[in-house]
């Protein structure tokens, strides 16, 4: 190489590799953001579900039940009830409270 410099192609071979690192960074970056959006999506689930009911329908013998939005007895097929339709669900003859996430706790007066 005359004067001794750096050649050209050796210029783009450092910043190809360069740039590969940088991108590199980038993915694992927005992997890590991606992991911290779907966290952040499933503690907000989580929340309002807490703030809801749902209604295990009645089974054969059975009668239906009030559970709260979080009680892990019964899965939720359809979409949860919010208090005022909590309030009217438990006032059914036919709809008893769960004995184990007590659904009424959450529908005292406000």
């Amino acid at each position: 190489m005359p004067g001794g410099g750096i050649s050209d192609l050796d210029k783009n071979r450092v910043l190809e590799q360069w740039l590969q690192w940088q991108l590199r960074q980038v993915q694992g970056r927005i992997r890590d953001l991606e992991v911290q959006e779907e966290q952040e999506r499933r503690r907000k689930e989580r929340a309002r579900a807490e703030r809801s009911w749902k209604i295990q329908p009645k089974r054969s013998g059975d009668t239906a039940l009030l559970h709260r939005g979080g009680c892990g007895l019964y899965s939720a097929q359809f979409g949860f009830l919010d208090r005022e339709e909590a309030l009217i669900a438990l006032a059914e003859p036919d709809i008893e409270p769960c004995q184990i996430c007590n659904p009424q706790t959450g529908l005292q007066p406000q």
